[in-house]
């Protein structure tokens, strides 16, 4: 059986000074301290199906129960197909939309000149406490560039920096890819990075979450298995390596 080394202990003051943002994921809070920081940048990235979406989707709706606005700009799928899909986890985003606490947008990859002033409209409609942007890895259609993407995706971080929002952002990675999110630059620019895979043993297939990085935290680094079921993302405390022994 492999232990895993305790966290290490930062001082009482230093702790205080953190603000710290739940994930809305059961479990994983448990691994980085309590949460994300506040007004961090988080890169949520995997392959096709590993539950990106889903993930940020619970982000959003813990942030909207405990009364922080929230906003969800997709440049993919049209917010109500997606809306379709969340229904399937019982999570009905329409009562935050009524009382004005939730906006979700659609933003067109090939129109990402103008992102900026979408992202800022959407905040200032709810004062948005967590913003999503799904998925940020379009954006490389419209900017075929490598420098031009990244330079663009720094100012809007440091747009949503300036703001305060906790941001989650995802990114697609295909499978002959050795970056951690398409065009290898979202890992770059974020303060964090939570990588979602499966892994096949045999015939069948185990989901796990990574967390690579995550500044100002002292985090768990090994894969752990989740479990996306009726309720959402849950995340195991064991690691893929000991459950597997």
């Amino acid at each position: 059986m492999i232990r895993r080394k305790p966290l290490k202990k930062i001082s009482t003051s230093a702790r205080a000074s953190i603000i710290r943002v739940s994930s809305g994921i059961s479990g994983l809070d448990k691994l980085i301290e309590g949460g994300f920081v506040k007004g961090s940048t988080i890169l949520i990235t995997g392959g096709t199906g590993t539950g990106k979406t889903t993930f940020c989707a619970q982000f959003i709706l813990d942030g909207l129960k405990k009364g922080e606005p929230g906003v969800y700009i997709t440049l993919e799928e049209d917010p109500e197909d997606i809306k379709l899909d969340f229904k399937r986890f019982g999570f009905n985003f329409e009562k935050f939309e009524k009382n004005k606490t939730f906006n979700f947008v659609y933003q067109n990859p090939f129109e990402v000149s103008d992102i900026s002033s979408t992202i800022m409209n959407a905040i200032n409609s709810v004062n948005a406490k967590r913003v999503v942007i799904d998925p940020i890895s379009l954006m490389g259609m419209y900017m075929k560039d490598p420098a031009v993407l990244r330079k663009r995706l720094f100012e809007i971080v440091r747009l949503l920096k300036k703001t305060g929002v906790t941001t989650l952002i995802t990114s697609e990675i295909k499978e002959d890819e050795k970056g951690l999110s398409r065009f290898g630059v979202g890992e770059f620019i974020a303060d964090g990075v939570i990588v979602l895979q499966y892994l096949n043993i045999g015939k069948e297939s185990f989901g796990n979450l990574q967390i690579r990085k995550l500044r100002r935290t002292k985090h768990e680094h090994g894969w752990f298995p989740i479990n996306i079921g009726g309720s959402g993302i849950e995340v195991s405390e064991e690691e893929v390596s000991t459950i597997l022994k």
